[in-house]
């Protein structure tokens, strides 16, 4: 059964089973391979997505879940604040091994949608769902906070 849906703005089919993860139909049917498989309980955060703008795991959430609605992926990031933020870790050399920075970028790409001038405490409230096994988390809020204040300028 197809499940149709916005697809990094463009308006998407993908014929696959419905319970299907996002993640997987994402990445086999849909060929975005920047989202990444983690933990597939929705604990790590690297396969985030934004869903109607909201950052979601992919891992546990259904294809079937997104039928008429949007999810951007890392390949689709193309917000004031999400140039922001990759500019940030550019600049900051955020990643370490890199695994975790495409669900990274997209949790603070979220955050800054909604709140443009975050405190550490947001930050750390926002990206206490993605780990990272490098412990870059001091290089991660530090660009969060000047990716603030390059998308507020």
């Amino acid at each position: 059964m197809p499940t149709i849906f916005v697809l990094n703005g463009q308006s998407a089919t993908l014929d696959a089973d419905p319970t299907m993860p996002l993640l997987w139909a994402l990445r086999e049917i849909a060929g975005l391979h920047g989202t990444k498989f983690g933990c597939g309980m929705a604990l790590c955060g690297a396969c985030t997505v934004h869903l109607d703008g909201q950052a979601v795991r992919s891992c546990v959430l259904p294809l079937s879940a997104v039928a008429g609605r949007q999810v951007t992926t890392i390949e689709g990031l193309q917000s004031k604040q999400a140039k922001a933020v990759q500019a940030a870790w550019v600049a900051l050399q955020v990643p370490q091994c890199g695994y975790c920075q495409s669900g990274q970028i997209m949790s603070a790409t979220a955050l800054l949608e909604k709140n443009s001038t975050p405190t550490d405490a947001d930050i750390d409230s926002a990206m206490s769902g993605n780990i990272c096994r490098c412990a870059t988390y001091p290089r991660i809020r530090a660009a969060i906070h000047s990716a603030a204040a390059a998308a507020g300028a």
